[in-house]
This record gives C-alpha cells, structure tokens and sequence, in this order.
C-alpha cells in the first residue's frame, strides 16, 4: 500500500484568493480526473456546509475539477469509494475528527487513502493525516472520542508554523508549545509547515511544496529543511 497525499498549511496565502496559491500544486498531484473528488467540510464550524462546498468548489471547478461535498450525498460511504480523491478543508481541528468519528469514516478513508486515492487537506485537514491531532493550533471546542487520526504519514503536523514572537506577547511561542509536545511523546517528531508550503507524498517520494523551508522539531533538536534537501526520513516508519 501507499499514500498519495498533498498536505498545505495553508487555504492562503499572503494577500492572494482562496486556494490561489495552492492550485498549481493541486494540479500537479492530481493530473486530469474525470471523476468527482469528494469534499468534506467538517471542519467548517462558523461557515455553513453549503458555503463551505461553494467556496471550495470555484477554484477547483476553475481548474477544471469536479467537487462534491460529502453532507450533500445520500450515501457517504460508498462517495468515498467512488471518488477520484478525498478534498479535506481547514477549520476546527478538534470539530472535524469528532464528526468523522460521528459518522464512522475515519477507518474508511484511511483504508482508500493507503490503496492510492488521492488525499488533499489543507490546515485541519492537513492535521489529521498525522497520528493524532495533538499538535493542532485550534480550540478544543468539542471532544472527539480520541485523538488518533488518519496516521497517513508517521509524523506530527502542526500547521500554519510561525516562529515569530510579537513585542509584548508574553504567552508561549509556537515552538514552544511544540517542546512542550515533544517533553510529553520524546519518541515523536513534528513537522510545521509554514504559510504557502505543503508537504507532498506522490508514489512514496516525499518533497516539500511552497517557498519556505519546514521546521523539524524533535526532542531536543529543532532544525530547518527545504525542497532540496531529503524528507524521505519523515515516513520511514511503517504506517501499517
């Protein structure tokens, strides 16, 4: 088995549109499809479902993809399987997991994702293609049943990174909220994806997408790679 996953940080970037900067690198991962990816909108918590789907569904329409959201079919399961890709949008983290535990999709998806269909989530939906969702930014504003996810790649994602510490910001940065994890699960490893990046698995070759370097967080050791450099350590581990 292997994962075909696109991974972003980020539905935006800077000051461009919806999905703008992401489109050229969702068309290269996914190639021509005449089949309809399916949408899941869980995330989506201050935005209704059917804006969610017409948000999302313009820039992929626009590149010439059919887009249906997942609450919109009669018969979920099966829409998974019949898709030409799963399209997983950011929200709330803790929301998302606890309606795929809800509706009992979870194992599915994992299960069509590891056969080859294609996997695209970005920020929320980039979270939970890691082992758990532990390194999330969001709110716990529900409680999912656990906090394993899809385990589609071994690593921690934690996305949306910023390293930056705002004059008179006393509260923990980024990174240290990450060594807090890291002091807690020392076996574990967490990759944060900055704006406009995304980490790519495409017949078992890693790269990173975007023009911003990674950050690689490990007990003790924090450390920089970009697209040039090898990232094939960080699914090493055997996901089955």
């Amino acid at each position: 088995m292997s994962a075909n996953l696109l991974l972003l940080s980020s539905s935006r970037y800077e000051n461009g549109g919806y999905l703008e900067h992401a489109m050229v690198h969702i068309k290269e991962f996914l190639g021509p499809q005449e089949n309809t990816l399916l949408f899941i909108p869980f995330a989506g918590v201050s935005v209704g479902y059917d804006d969610y789907e017409a948000l999302v569904k313009k820039p992929f329409v626009d590149a010439g993809y059919n887009i249906q959201s997942i609450h919109t079919v009669d018969n979920p399961e099966q829409a998974i399987k019949d898709s030409a890709g799963i399209v997983v949008g950011g929200g709330n983290t803790f929301h998302l997991l606890h309606q795929l535990y809800q509706f009992d999709l979870l194992g599915l998806i994992r299960e069509q994702v590891l056969k080859g269909k294609p996997y695209i989530g970005w920020s929320a939906g980039s979270n939970i293609a890691a082992p758990t969702i532990m390194t999330t930014n969001d709110m716990p504003i529900i409680q999912p049943p656990s906090f394993h996810a899809l385990h589609l790649v071994p690593c921690q994602i934690n996305p949306h990174y910023l390293d930056k510490h705002p004059p008179g910001f006393n509260g923990e940065t980024r990174a240290q909220r990450l060594e807090e994890f890291l002091t807690v699960n020392p076996d574990a490893r967490v990759i944060g994806l900055r704006e406009g990046t995304g980490l790519k698995l495409n017949d078992d070759k890693v790269s990173l997408v975007g023009d911003h370097p990674a950050v690689i967080f490990e007990k003790d050791k924090q450390y920089e790679l970009d697209a040039t450099q090898d990232l094939q350590f960080l699914i090493a581990e055997d996901l089955l």
